[in-house]
């Protein structure tokens, strides 16, 4: 999973249904995910924004845990085995195969990739099985490595075909969702060039290398990230010749740009100033249902939150539906909360085992009563001489989520509890506060990888083998909610094949998360995305990699668009 915000055999019925396309737009909007109709001009410069800027290039490490190095770098220039079709919601093997990779399940799960033999580095050297064990030697050795998920099931890679990867996993630790792997949100590494090199510290400021249809021309940190074709590319060339993504973490300031056509194309986290976007000429607006959600995040390490009877009361006193109409209703009218880790649009797995929590001041009282709180003259509840005094933090410059803050601070205070806000730049909540547990409370986006019961809130967030551990703090389980009994639950998920076992065990698992409230999910945080139409051609929706996966195959309607 990114922050922004993992992955089955039998899931493409399931991706197919995330697409249910919404597109409108002032000017002449076409239809989200239709196959573009004009010809591509070739060359053309574009600019985009980015409203959040990487921490790092080193996407297999803990710095590199974030959605815009996704967006922005890693999946044009890091070779991936599977994607998925933007136009279909599959998940399909990429060029980078010869073909869909076989599965073998007995008497061991085992993978075979047969690599296409035109695939090759941005050096001209072939891509090869031996990076496929280098790739995979580097996620499980490494202390930073930011999620090991399904990687710590292989037992080895045999890579003595150069043109086939055989991937064997360990006896009694199958995992379903075994697409995702080499794919995703990090893809393969050339062994030749990293091979005995800390990977970490030759990725982390960027690389010239690259195994896809773009390479990085240069990052500019603080102000722009820029993308060239790779002429080495075997597969369909770019068709312009420069990428200008500008990094822009102010939403008010991105949707200016955008106004004032200084960037045409952006990508925002939805704000309910966009309603006046949307109306501009010659503009396309996308809103695909989407599997990214965002949640109300407890640290539960850290008083009262540790409490589980302190979180269920929070959970009674929050006003979702009122929150989820006031943020997303004039993009969104028909917008309702998310009851458990993943989104209505994944349908085969969505659970609804948080609409039990539905705003009740009564309940609240009860529950807090029955844990031994009791209110004091101010109101506040109180325990042993602790009053529920409650920090919440999220991303500096977001007025959504700003709002967010503010519509909890009200609604809480009036059930008793005190919330004071203390908000961080992207970098600082995600690459040091969550990761070492130096929060409360948090309010942050997941964008799971696809749709599998592996992704939507399984055990990379859960498991208590994921907490972040000093000295690397890598792990995505930044609540550190710590149940055997959970994690027995979340590691059935990842291990079974059976989907009906899978969907059998995921159940118990929505059902426990919801009795333990490590979060409260709250929206389904789609991501629209704002274009010129007059000026761009070719954008095409991907419902977990955004508008930018199709990168490739985009146009300028002028020399500079």
């Amino acid at each position: 999973m990114r922050h922004v915000r993992h992955r089955s055999s039998l899931l493409v019925v399931v991706l197919a249904l995330a697409l249910i396309a919404a597109a409108c737009g002032g000017g002449g909007g076409k239809k989200n995910n239709a196959a573009p109709t004009e010809n591509a001009r070739k060359g053309g410069t574009v600019t985009l924004s980015a409203e959040q800027e990487l921490d790092c290039a080193a996407f297999l490490a803990t710095c590199g845990n974030s959605l815009w190095g996704t967006f922005a770098l890693g999946q044009h220039v890091l070779p991936l085995t599977y994607n998925i079709d933007p136009t279909t919601g599959k998940q399909v093997a990429t060029n980078l195969l010869a073909g869909p990779a076989t599965l073998e399940t007995s008497p061991v799960q085992k993978i075979t990739y047969k690599i296409n033999p035109a695939a090759k580095w941005s050096d001209g050297q072939p891509i090869t099985s031996t990076d496929f064990k280098f790739t995979w030697q580097t996620i499980v050795n490494r202390d930073d490595s930011y999620d090991k998920t399904g990687y710590k099931n292989i037992d080895s890679v045999d890579d003595s075909v150069p043109s086939t990867a055989v991937v064997t996993f360990k006896q009694g630790q199958p995992f379903g969702d075994w697409r995702s792997l080499f794919a995703g949100f990090f893809g393969l590494v050339p062994s030749h060039i990293l091979q005995g090199k800390d990977v970490t510290a030759e990725m982390t400021n960027g690389f010239t290398w690259s195994g896809g249809p773009w390479k990085l021309d240069h990052w500019t940190k603080g102000q722009e990230l820029v993308l060239v074709p790779n002429e080495n590319y075997w597969g369909q060339k770019p068709n312009m010749d420069k990428v200008v993504f500008k990094f822009i973490t102010d939403t008010a300031a991105e949707s200016q740009a955008f106004k004032t056509g200084q960037v045409a194309l952006m990508q925002p986290q939805p704000q309910l100033e966009q309603t006046q976007i949307k109306a501009l000429p010659n503009v396309t607006t996308i809103a695909n249902d989407r599997f990214d959600y965002e949640a109300i995040w407890f640290n539960t390490d850290k008083p009262p939150v540790n409490s589980k009877a302190v979180r269920q009361a929070l959970a009674y006193a929050t006003d979702r539906q009122a929150i989820v109409t006031q943020l997303f209703g004039p993009l969104k009218p028909d917008i309702r909360p998310i009851q458990s880790f993943t989104t209505a649009a994944n349908k085969a797995y969505y659970q609804q085992d948080f609409a039990r929590y539905t705003r009740d001041l009564a309940k609240v009282d009860s529950t807090m009563k029955g844990d031994g709180w009791a209110k004091g003259p101010d109101g506040i509840w109180a325990k042993g001489g602790q009053k529920a005094n409650l920090v919440i933090s999220s991303t500096t410059g977001n007025k959504r989520r700003e709002l967010t803050e503010q519509i909890l601070q009200s609604q809480w205070k009036e059930a008793g509890f005190n919330l004071t806000v203390d908000n961080k730049k992207s970098g600082v909540l995600f690459g040091e506060l969550l990761p070492a547990g130096s929060y409360q409370i948090s309010l942050y986006a997941q964008t799971p990888s696809d749709g599998d019961p592996t992704n939507a809130g399984g055990c990379s967030n859960f498991c208590s083998e994921n907490i972040p551990k000093q000295p690397a703090l890598s792990g995505n389980n930044y609540t550190r909610i710590s149940d055997p009994a959970l994690d027995t639950v979340l590691r059935n998920v990842d291990n079974e094949l059976d989907e009906a076992k899978r969907l059998s065990e995921f159940k118990k698992e929505s059902a426990m998360l919801a009795d333990d409230v490590p979060a409260l999910p709250l929206d389904p945080l789609f991501q629209p995305v704002y274009y010129y139409n007059n000026r761009l051609g070719g954008v095409v929706d991907n419902p977990v990699y955004g508008s930018f996966s199709t990168l490739a195959k985009w146009f300028c309607k002028s020399p500079s668009c």
